[in-house]
């Protein structure tokens, strides 16, 4: 049997003269949140360029999300197993 899930990802901006900062929130079924933040710095000779700003500090927020989601996960196993689980982050190439 297949089973397909949705996860929904909400993630919001704010600027304020050369920083941009971005905060991720994600709901998962089990009704668990998760949030994360990140931030980018314009450096003063760069143009502005507000996607860009957004994209960096989108990123650096997925990412803390990334492992808080890893986390969450090796609590879950240790949480079955009743074994310490040590979850990895893979790169993929």
């Amino acid at each position: 049997m297949q089973t397909i899930v949705g996860w929904h990802i909400e993630v919001e901006f704010e600027e304020v003269e050369k920083k941009t900062r971005a905060a991720v929130l994600l709901r998962l079924q089990d009704g668990t949140e998760l949030r994360a933040k990140g931030q980018a710095t314009r450096h003063p000779r760069d143009p502005e360029q507000q996607r860009t700003g957004e994209e960096v500090a989108a990123a650096r927020a997925l990412n803390e999300l990334s492992w808080a989601l890893l986390e969450k996960a090796g609590h879950d196993i240790e949480d079955v197993t009743h074994v310490k689980a040590h979850p990895a982050m893979r790169v993929m190439t």
